[in-house]
């Protein structure tokens, strides 16, 4: 067996971030804090979009092209035949699912609103009637998140017990051991991709934010009463 760099640092402290940004949204909205709910609706949504721009900018086994499949790997795959490290095809599915899923509880919480006080940063852009079609949309979507990231630790338990292939380790190291010339240390995703995926991330929470829009009109003053 051999050593190899598997998992860039981009790679493992947005697995980890987002972890601890769903946790936090999980808590602050169960806990009556919608303002904090949504500033970790915002960070998930930085979270994403790093991501997003890393699987094309970032190191070799972070790239999209490197793990997201056809039909025919995924046959391969069942069938014992595939060969390979990082994400496999069947994983790569719960990858493609879990940044979808996501993102559209993320971008539909920015127009929602809880019916009493909250409102999401983008609510003015859109109607009562569609803020609440979406509001709606972001508490369904909140069960598949639970049933898909369940099964997510379930398939990491099942390969970590059942296939002695642990799953954790790497995402904490960034190393791998596997067997010789089954595949190399990742290359690429240095520090000028680094920054520009961060640059880019940042400008889309704060066009998330709101603080793009431009302000509301200031109320027209009251009549005087001149006493006429």
């Amino acid at each position: 067996m051999t050593t190899i760099r598997l998992w860039d640092l981009p790679t493992r402290l947005f697995h980890w971030l987002l972890l601890l940004a769903v946790t936090g949204a999980v808590i602050t909205i169960k806990t009556g804090m919608p303002e904090w709910h949504g500033r970790f609706g915002l960070f998930v949504i930085g979270l994403l979009s790093f991501r997003i721009v890393w699987g094309f900018a970032g190191s070799t086994y972070a790239r999209f092209r490197s793990f997201v499949c056809g039909p025919s790997a995924i046959v391969r795959y069942l069938r014992g035949q595939w060969q390979g490290v990082g994400h496999n095809p069947l994983g790569a599915l719960s990858v493609l699912a879990l940044l979808a899923l996501f993102g559209f509880q993320a971008v539909t919480g920015l127009f929602a609103n809880d019916e009493i006080s909250f409102q999401g940063p983008l609510y003015p852009l859109i109607s009562s009637g569609w803020s609440d079609t979406l509001s709606s949309w972001h508490r369904l979507t909140e069960w598949y998140l639970y049933g898909l990231v369940a099964l997510h630790v379930l398939a990491v338990v099942w390969y970590t017990k059942v296939k002695k292939d642990n799953l954790v380790t790497p995402m904490i190291t960034g190393k791998k051991r596997v067997p010789p010339g089954l595949a190399s240390d990742a290359k690429g995703g240095g520090a000028v991709a680094f920054l520009v995926s961060l640059v880019l991330a940042a400008g889309v929470v704060l066009g998330a934010s709101g603080s793009l829009m431009s302000p509301p009109p200031a109320p027209e003053p009251p009549p005087q009463n001149l006493g006429w």
